[in-house]
């Protein structure tokens, strides 16, 4: 996705800029507040780079080549931020730079390529800024109960909110990179019905060994992340819309009926689906089957989707030091 507003409508206007180092891609954001307080983004853009190459391996380590893609990224970001002149700006890692054990190093590469430090995000701290951002979207405003699942290449972030405080908040090694390189033997091939399988048995099992609890009374699920990003942009594409124009509702029934549509597919054909990000189709059956053994274990029929993730929720932060 990728929004910008005229540099006419933000002059003299405070802005901050957050660039996430993903696993599977890297995105900015820079935002600023409007009269009533609401945060408002400036630019919004994302840029596939998959630096999390290997992310499986017990010991992992970022390759050159996903280094060279991730620094190509980060400056094309860095200057697009720049345009608007924020007053601050932070980049931060997640889950790809802080397991490698190279990870140190491609920050020190980051500082020399842009001038600015890295700050790698713990597993905690990225799920509380994940629900930080969750909590500025005004169209979540009315919700007082509810989870979020924040899927990415390399972790899934859980969070159970209650009156709008976080209850629980944890981070699992269950990113749809990390899975399908553990599970997936070949993702050239069709995706298998072992693999299914054994992608939903594991994440079951790993949200009960974490005793992670789905008891909030009167609650709903909801997800954010590349996932069910793409999951609208197919929706929107049978339809001729946006991502952001369709429903921010999606079913269970509309993610199960996409997989079974891309399973029988070879790698080559879902990179032809209208709507499914080339860059994506290797890791997409994976990050629907993490979704739907999330919506198994929890109950959920449906999830609603927020454009308001880690980056809102450390530009709020950002800001409020102001």
């Amino acid at each position: 996705m990728f929004i910008s507003l005229s540099l006419s409508f933000v002059a003299n206007v405070p802005s901050v800029a957050v660039l996430d180092i993903g696993s599977n891609s890297i995105k900015v954001l820079v935002a600023t507040r409007n009269e009533s307080g609401r945060l408002v983004p400036l630019l919004s853009k994302s840029l596939d780079a998959r630096i999390s190459a290997g992310i499986s391996a017990t010991s992992p380590r970022l390759s050159g080549e996903g280094i060279a893609r991730g620094l190509e990224a980060i400056q094309k970001l860095c200057t697009a931020a720049q345009a608007f002149e924020p007053t601050t700006t932070a980049i931060v890692a997640t889950s790809a730079v802080r397991d490698a054990a190279n990870g140190a190093d491609f920050c020190a590469q980051v500082r020399q390529a842009t001038g600015f430090e890295v700050r790698v995000l713990s597993g905690m701290a990225e799920a509380n800024a994940i629900g930080r951002g969750l909590t500025s979207d005004p169209a979540l405003s009315a919700l007082q109960n509810f989870y979020v699942f924040d899927l990415g290449g390399g972790s899934l972030e859980c969070l159970a909110f209650q009156h709008r405080k976080i209850e629980q908040a944890i981070s699992l090694q269950l990113g749809c990179v990390r899975l399908t390189e553990k599970f997936v033997p070949d993702s050239t091939l069709p995706f298998s019905d072992d693999s299914h399988a054994a992608i939903s048995r594991h994440v079951a099992n790993e949200l009960s060994r974490v005793g992670f609890r789905f008891d909030l009374p009167q609650s709903v699920a909801v997800a954010t992340g590349g996932t069910v990003a793409t999951l609208r942009a197919m929706i929107g594409a049978e339809t001729g819309q946006k991502a952001e124009e369709t429903p921010s509702v999606v079913t269970l029934e509309q993610a199960q009926g996409l997989l079974a549509r891309i399973s029988p597919l070879t790698l080559a054909e879902r990179r032809q689906v209208p709507g499914l990000p080339p860059a994506r189709a290797d890791v997409f059956p994976t990050a629907l089957v993490t979704l739907l053994a999330i919506a198994e274990a929890g109950g959920f029929s449906f999830l609603r989707h927020s454009f308001h993730n880690l980056r809102y929720g450390l530009a709020a932060e950002l800001l409020a030091e102001r």
